[in-house]
């Protein structure tokens, strides 16, 4: 679940980054699918077609939700060109089946994001919850 905010937030990063993905993690209380927090990230690969979590944001990120007791629920990025469907590069780096993967494409107007989960390579869609 997020919040009208937070997508707004998350349509505004991946614009800015254009025409290069962007990336982001979404934060809120362990064990719910309910973001708190969108936190833009740093694209360390600077591709249009591929993104890597700059390293030192991940870390930063993850200590000061940890400080505050809650967690890192999953990563955002942008299609720029695309749908918004995991590729297969996106599901080789999928680090944690517990995460929510959500993609924004940039394809449309106005952007579309859709949500996912990534088990042992399978890709199931998850309904995006607006609260």
């Amino acid at each position: 679940m997020i919040t009208a905010e937070i997508e707004q937030q998350i349509v505004a990063h991946a614009r800015a980054c254009k025409p290069q993905e962007m990336c982001g993690l979404l934060v809120g209380a362990a064990g719910t699918d309910q973001a708190l927090e969108f936190h833009p990230c740093r694209n360390a690969a600077a591709s249009a077609i591929v993104y890597t979590l700059d390293p030192k944001d991940y870390m930063r990120v993850e200590q000061s939700a940890d400080e505050r007791g809650l967690a890192v629920l999953g990563v955002v990025h942008s299609h720029t060109h695309t749908e918004a469907y995991p590729s297969p590069t996106d599901v080789a780096q999928a680090p944690d089946p517990n995460w929510n993967y959500a993609i924004v494409s940039l394809k449309y107007d106005p952007p579309r994001l859709r949500n996912f989960r990534i088990v042992a390579g399978e890709i199931s869609e998850t309904a995006v919850e607006r609260v």
